[in-house]
């Protein structure tokens, strides 16, 4: 029997899943006090509101409808295991939720049900100085672990904008991106193997071959970025073997001013084709980004008004090879007229990459009000060539956006490598949204504009998602159209893994994997 959650599971129309019955919940609570201790498994209602909630802009007006039955909290592989296969005898839906930092609300719980939170897997289980690896629990962050490796002299360079709150399951999940991506690798290279419980409840090792700390086999299908980036409707990673890499002695992360957009947009990619070797990224912010960064970021020194560009570029390594690469970067700067803002600037604002994620900043309505709003981005992978002219495009449509409603504001582009070739860039629209003024309307024209900005991406040949993924409402409306024949895969093995579609189900389109006539009745 397959089971489709919700009354409207093939359109994008508002619908609400209706909590479980008292007596649906009593079964399922008994069940799961079989397998947890009670303090394991949670229903409180600050237990479960806390846990329906992301930084993306969910549509918040509608809150009370993606709150969760319950909450679980396992502490292995084998208790997430049991938890899958209640879930299945039951017919419960159940999502995996790590740090919450997801930005396309993977870890909303579309249909109620069980949300498992993997925080309390967090040991270090295995540390291995020879083979430079490290075997955690999923439920660990970086920042912690970090922590816990520094006085080996070696680091885990997975280095997202929530690097101290997000964690190693939710990156696998996620697929996530790295801002020193270009220099070490992103999630999906990091990582080396991970147990994985499937949707069934089966446990499956995952990786290159069947060792834990081997980075490449031709032995059968390559499987390991199947069960990545699928953001929990194909199971939930439990422990993990991820690479090491010495600590650098050295960092450099250099920011210039421009006056004008195609000179900067012309240094990144000369910065990012110089082939130096510890290079770890370059990223170029426009003139949009520009101004809200003079208008709104206090933390922030403002830059002259004839400053309408910034471009910044990171190296790490050793000492000796920093300074190398460094002279070459700057001296190929200079060649595209930059000019240097200096150490305070680069280095702290480079620094302070990580402190603002998700927190209420400061937005402005269409006429010049400055009012809290939250931060959220659209982001997309684009080829160098043709990031002018989807910035272009980009702007008009929040530009429009704004026109019809006060709820938006558009607060700039950046793009940054997501290699070290500079061949595509993870590009970036950041857009501040007035919550407490988002009603049904508002969030139509959000949807509307972001199946827009995906449009774009798709038509300039590029993705229309680099790192946050494109699994709720507006740009997946598109995913058929940029995979073509590979959504028809991807509804395949959804099917053949989760044949009662229980995890987290109404992400990805993949509810059409389903019959509609054996929806179920909670």
């Amino acid at each position: 029997m397959t089971t489709t959650f919700g009354a409207t599971p093939f359109t994008n129309e508002p619908f609400t899943t209706p909590p479980l019955s008292d007596e649906r919940l009593a079964t399922l609570v008994t069940a799961l006090r079989g397998v947890l201790a009670d303090d394991q498994v949670l229903l409180a209602k600050t237990d479960r509101y806390n846990r329906a909630r992301v930084p993306a802009p969910f549509p918040v007006h509608r809150w009370s409808e993606r709150v969760p039955d319950v909450v679980v909290m396992p502490t292995s592989t084998e208790q997430v295991a049991q938890v899958v296969r209640i879930a299945n005898d039951l017919k419960v839906p159940v999502v995996p939720r790590d740090g919450g930092t997801g930005l396309t609300d993977g870890a909303v719980p579309m249909h109620r049900g069980i949300v498992v939170d993997v925080k309390k897997m967090n040991q270090i289980h295995e540390l291995d100085l020879v083979h430079r690896t490290v075997t955690v629990g999923t439920g660990i962050n970086m920042l912690k672990l970090n922590e816990r490796l520094a006085p080996h002299g070696l680091f885990y360079p997975d280095d997202p904008a929530s690097y101290p709150c997000s964690l190693v399951g939710g990156r696998i999940g996620t697929s996530g991106w790295s801002l020193i991506g270009s220099r070490y690798g992103h999630t999906r290279d990091l990582v080396l193997s991970f147990d994985h419980v499937l949707p069934t409840g089966d446990v499956l090792h995952v990786g290159d071959g069947i060792g834990q700390q081997i980075s490449k086999s031709s032995s059968g299908y390559q499987l390991k970025h199947l069960f990545m980036g699928h953001q929990g409707t194909l199971g939930i990673a439990t422990r993990a073997t991820l690479k090491l890499f010495p600590k650098p002695e050295a960092e450099l992360s250099p920011f210039w001013a421009f006056d004008n957009y195609d000179d900067a947009h012309a240094c990144t990619g000369a910065l990012a084709r110089a082939g130096v070797a510890t290079f770890a990224g370059a990223v170029l912010f426009d003139e949009h980004k520009v101004a809200y960064l003079r208008r709104d970021d206090e933390a922030y020194i403002p830059q002259p008004a004839d400053v309408r560009a910034l471009v910044c570029a990171v190296m790490y390594g050793y000492e000796d090879e920093v300074r190398a690469g460094g002279r070459r970067l700057f001296r190929i700067a200079k060649e595209h007229g930059a000019r240097y803002l200096g150490d305070e600037i680069s280095e702290g604002d480079w620094a302070a990459r990580h402190d603002r994620y998700a927190t209420p900043l400061h937005g402005r309505t269409k006429d010049g009000q400055v009012i809290p709003m939250s931060w959220h981005c659209e982001d997309a992978s684009i080829t160098f060539a043709n990031l002018p002219a989807v910035s272009r495009a980009w702007h008009e449509i929040l530009a429009d956006l704004r026109r019809r409603t006060d709820v938006f504001d558009d607060w700039g582009m950046f793009a940054y490598t997501n290699t070290s070739t500079g061949v595509d860039y993870l590009t970036e629209i950041d857009v501040g949204i007035w919550e407490q003024r988002l009603d049904e309307a508002a969030w139509a024209a959000w949807v509307e504009a972001k199946r827009a900005i995906a449009q774009v991406a798709i038509a300039s040949g590029g993705s229309m998602s680099a790192c946050h993924g494109s699994c709720r409402e507006g740009e997946v409306d598109l995913l058929p159209q940029e995979l073509g024949r590979g959504f028809d895969v991807m509804l395949d093995v959804k099917r053949v893994l989760d044949p009662n579609n229980i995890m987290n189900p109404g992400k990805y389109l993949l509810d059409r994997a389903y019959d509609r006539s054996t929806d179920a009745h909670r």
